[in-house]
């Protein structure tokens, strides 16, 4: 087993021990699991996957949308910081897909790079969202 803490600005989000965590980084996604190398990268936004057991489905699985942060693996402890991370069923779905429509439009009446870079991100961070609702979603209905 592997202890994993997630933690973001709103305080820990997990802090368990778990047999498996697959994290989204620059170069891909990655799986942590017990005796992992010492490792420090960037977490990028994306899903966190959490299997809790090794005998675990994939509908068992915890999942929480980030949107990018640091990775620390020593010893047999991962620790994520992030500044937000949601768990899936936390995510309202309605509200989401409100809030991306919203980020889209503000992406379309953009006037500067800036706005539009903006705009991006918070697309990007509700597209996590919805990606992680329906991660969940799909998994109940098995």
């Amino acid at each position: 087993m592997i202890h994993f803490q997630l933690v973001a600005l709103s305080g820990t989000k997990f802090d368990d021990d778990v047999y498996e965590v697959i994290l989204p980084t620059l170069d891909g996604e990655i799986g942590v699991l017990q005796d992992h190398m010492p490792l420090v990268s960037v977490a990028t936004t994306g899903a966190i996957a959490v299997r809790r057991d090794a005998k675990d489905s994939d509908a068992a699985r915890d999942f929480f949308a980030t949107n990018g942060g640091v990775i620390e693996v020593s010893g047999n402890t991962l620790r994520v910081l992030v500044d937000e991370a949601d768990h899936a069923d936390d995510i309202n779905e309605a509200e989401a897909e409100a809030a991306m429509e919203r980020a889209q439009k503000m992406k379309l009446e953009a006037k500067d790079q800036v706005s539009l870079e903006h705009a991006q991100a918070i697309v990007d961070r509700h597209a996590v969202r919805l990606q992680v609702a329906n991660l969940k979603r799909r998994h109940q209905k098995r």
